[in-house]
């Protein structure tokens, strides 16, 4: 059972790896990355309302921890969308990812102070066995490459934290409720939040323009199919190995770029995707058994 969950989790941290490719292609194109994350959440929240309604009886329940938590996940999301951009714009796609990638150990240490799950020396190694795989796959190490602005790295590290609030806002309201109610609300609160910050007019004329294929296709794939993965499988997952399994992600993009945009990696970045890779595998191995 916990193996199917980590398998769910890697699933959709694989879409959202496809997600973050087609979202490169549309900021190449000009869009502002708030558009962007609006579009991927309206389509998604749009795809998890009709299978809300599809059996709404059964899925409709009134208790305000399921609300609450929902609200809280779709805070995370809309953070994590965001502030992940925002990172990339204000530093680089390097400082953006390895930052971002930090949310396992706010996750742990949140899940440590709520004596959620124990604090183990296996899962600070796979911490930090994943962090030096994103480092050597998006290579953060070389100073001299990147930019490190203060505003990017805030950015960045908030886009790591929002994470952490949508995966443990997830969880709650999953066990509470069923995922479409728990998604439902979640993305319904996205969009709201993303509406009050988003430039109403690039926004409208991304309806009319030759690019509205992509961003159905980001929201299809970055939030309807692979949220609904995710929050199956973070039902049966421990909070902290579903943010570290959902790691794989940045490998997925980096395969996109290699073999969609013409990218290519260098033997430090294979090292750290086949140390990620690695990481994940001993972790979802020890968990299920």
């Amino acid at each position: 059972m916990r193996l199917a969950g980590v398998g769910l989790v890697i699933l959709a941290a694989i879409f959202w790896g496809i997600s973050g490719g087609i979202a490169d292609i549309l900021m190449n194109k000009g869009w502002d990355p708030i558009v962007i994350s609006l579009y991927r959440g309206a389509v998604g929240f749009t795809c998890f309302f009709v299978w809300f309604l599809f059996r709404f009886k059964d899925n409709w329940i009134f208790s305000p921890r399921v609300y609450i938590w929902s609200l809280l996940a779709g805070v995370g999301v809309a953070g994590n969308f965001t502030f992940y951009f925002l990172s990339i714009q204000s530093s680089s796609i390097a400082v953006a990812a390895t930052l971002m990638y930090t949310a396992p150990a706010f996750v742990l240490l949140i899940s440590f102070l709520l004596r959620i799950e124990r604090s183990t020396w296996l899962k600070w190694a796979c911490i930090f066995g994943v962090l030096m795989g994103i480092i050597l796959l998006t290579g953060a190490y070389n100073t001299d490459s990147i930019s490190g602005s203060f505003p990017g790295v805030v950015a960045g590290l908030a886009a790591g934290l929002s994470y952490a609030l949508f995966i443990f806002g997830f969880k709650n309201a999953s066990s509470i409720g069923k995922p479409q109610t728990t998604l439902t609300i979640a993305f319904f609160a996205l969009c709201l939040i993303l509406f009050l910050f988003v430039d109403k007019d690039e926004a409208a004329a991304a309806l009319m323009s030759a690019d509205l294929g992509w961003f159905l296709l980001l929201g299809v794939l970055g939030a309807g199919i692979s949220f609904i993965f995710y929050v199956i499988g973070i039902q049966r997952t421990a909070p902290t190995t579903a943010s570290m399994v959902a790691m794989v992600e940045p490998v997925t993009a980096s395969l996109f770029g290699v073999l969609v945009m013409g990218d290519h990696l260098t033997i430090l970045q294979l090292l750290g995707m086949a140390l990620i890779l690695f990481t994940i595998t001993l972790l979802s191995v020890k968990q299920s058994n």
